[in-house]
């Protein structure tokens, strides 16, 4: 279960495929190797997370925030990055 407002939220190693995650708080969240696969993250904050070795297929991330997130070796294959703040 999700922590919303936790800056310590640890879904690492965790299946979330499918799931509707939308704009939740998920700011400094341990996400790495959490499969993400055709979740709904639209809106979400991830500012911050580590989101390493992360598979995000075709997972949606419509305006969310990124500033400062961890993607390396994630599998983002078809994920919409549209509007999303990546910086």
């Amino acid at each position: 279960m999700v922590d919303e407002g936790s800056a310590r939220t640890d879904l690492s190693f965790s299946s979330h495929i499918g799931a509707d995650m939308r704009g939740r708080d998920l700011r400094g969240a341990d996400l790495r190797r959490a499969i993400l696969d055709a979740a709904d993250l639209s809106g979400a904050d991830l500012s911050g997370a580590d989101l390493t070795n992360a598979s995000l297929r075709g997972t949606i991330l419509k305006k969310a925030a990124l500033d400062g997130a961890c993607l390396e070796g994630a599998d983002c294959r078809k994920a919409n990055f549209s509007l999303s703040n990546l910086q």
